[in-house]
């Protein structure tokens, strides 16, 4: 068993396949105990996954099954979509989980950020960017964020995942077209960390 880890998977009717998530697993340096038995879905752990599930709903699911205790968000500036993330996981992750971000370049929690969070009831004004040596406790799991940059590297023992997001700071035209990327951005995070924390994929 690689790493003495498995993640349960109970092989539904429709797609994902079995072998969609073992190369989840392959990737994540985890094994799959497959069987029949998931009805109309395929579930992983606890993660009833619609037939059309997306790489990164797979991902999520494995993730969760694996019960990571200290999650942490990487992207280079530590100013959006780490910030962001951090703050969406925190309102949704259970008691006993730590969770923080992080930036190989930390600069400023940029202030559109603040406000796509507050929109949806998630306060992270208080928050600063932190540097990766900045990053406390055992990390088990890291998601880093970066699209069109060289995300930093995790050089420490733990489960790594890549949702490549699009930087939405100066994204558009405008001031509203911009406040636009960064809610996309936090939307497409709410989705993601949803699967992850609550175990919901619809």
């Amino acid at each position: 068993m690689a790493n003495g880890r498995a993640v349960d998977v109970r092989l539904g009717d429709g797609t994902p396949c079995a072998d969609e998530i073992g190369e989840v697993a392959r990737t994540l340096g985890i094994d799959v105990v497959a069987r029949e038995g998931g009805g109309a879905h395929t579930v992983v752990g606890d993660v009833a996954l619609p037939g059309e599930a997306p790489g990164w709903m797979v991902e999520a699911a494995v993730l969760r099954a694996l019960e990571p205790k200290n999650v942490l968000f990487l992207c280079v500036a530590n100013s959006a979509r780490s910030q962001m993330a951090e703050g969406l996981a925190r309102s949704m992750a259970p008691g006993g989980v730590t969770i923080s971000s992080a930036g190989s370049e930390p600069t400023r929690v940029r202030p559109q950020a603040i406000a796509a969070l507050s929109e949806v009831g998630v306060d992270i004004s208080g928050h600063a960017s932190n540097g990766t040596d900045d990053v406390e406790g055992q990390v088990d799991a890291v998601i880093t964020l970066c699209a069109e940059e060289v995300c930093p590297v995790w050089l420490k023992q733990a489960t790594r995942l890549h949702w490549g997001l699009p930087d939405p700071a100066g994204a558009g035209h405008t001031p509203e077209e911009e406040m636009d990327a960064f809610r996309s951005v936090r939307d497409e995070l709410t989705r993601r960390l949803t699967v992850l924390f609550l175990g919901v994929s619809e």
